[in-house]
């Protein structure tokens, strides 16, 4: 009785937390997407209608605008984690007393507001921003360079940056584990440090790569704050079409289906990517 007790006591708040902000929103967001429109209020009786669906069917640039996104988001998932690996591998296993201290720098950007570090950005990549004025000064280009700018270009290298030491603390963690006896052992055996990486290190750490992938890869398929600033019109990803309903065009029925239909793409490309990689044995290990 005292162990359940204790299990509903710890599981019942998240919980109940869950249920609320999330679950609960979501299913009101699915009701929302088969409704016909919002006249009459949110509590006026509807019959459910699939029409909406039916329009991005028939539309294809919302279809070609998620597949844009979702193949935006792998690659800054991609470069992320590839570019996380090496400093989670310095911290974990080379910077000895200096981790804490490099930890701490890596943890600072925490500290300061997402929009301000894409605001910086802004101020870097911008027509008249610190690079262009550089270059200029240096008279490499005759005019700003416009590839950094209002684009999708910028849109995924200030993702790629945001998302860095994000990417960098799950690798962090499952380097963490490998034992550094195992490692002094290969090396007793003869195997090379490239060896040692490829047959010790790097199996080891694969389940912190995949979870940063995924945690990565499925925030950005939705993100509409960086696409708003960085990219402009031209650099509009998916996640911005959804809030141009849910604010400007007060079209919450066809936001909601969009949205839906977003979290439906996102959830069987992790689910299929679940199934490919085998995520269990990698936990195992």
């Amino acid at each position: 009785m005292d162990r359940r007790r204790t299990f509903w006591a710890l599981v019942a708040p998240p919980g109940l937390w869950l249920g609320a902000f999330l679950l609960l929103p979501l299913t009101v967001m699915a009701a929302f997407s088969l409704r016909d429109d919002m006249r009459g209020g949110i509590l006026r009786a509807w019959a459910p209608t699939a029409q909406h669906y039916q329009a991005l069917i028939e539309t294809g640039s919302y279809t070609r605008l998620l597949a844009i996104s979702a193949g935006m988001a792998l690659i800054v998932a991609v470069v992320a984690t590839c570019l996380a690996y090496p400093i989670a591998y310095y911290l974990a296993l080379r910077a000895g007393r200096r981790a804490p201290t490099l930890l701490l720098l890596l943890l600072i950007p925490f500290w300061t507001s997402y929009l301000l570090r894409v605001m910086a950005w802004k101020l870097i990549l911008g027509s008249s921003g610190a690079l262009n004025t550089l270059l200029l000064s240096l008279g490499l280009i005759s005019e700003p360079l416009r590839f950094f700018f209002y684009n999708r270009g910028a849109v995924v290298l200030t993702l790629i940056y945001v998302w860095i030491p994000f990417a960098a603390l799950p690798i962090y963690a499952a380097l963490l584990r490998v034992e550094p006896a195992i490692l002094e052992a290969a090396f007793d055996l003869g195997a090379t440090p490239s060896r040692r990486f490829a047959r010790i290190v790097l199996p080891l750490s694969l389940p912190g790569v995949v979870a940063s992938f995924f945690m990565v890869f499925i925030p950005t398929v939705g993100e509409y704050v960086t696409p708003l600033l960085i990219g402009g019109s031209s650099g509009s990803m998916y996640g911005n079409i959804i809030q141009d309903f849910f604010t400007k065009a007060a079209n919450w029925p066809l936001g909601s289906a969009l949205a839906m239909v977003m979290l439906a793409a996102t959830l069987l490309s992790v689910l299929l990517a679940a199934t490919l990689i085998d995520v269990r044995r990698l936990v195992e290990t």
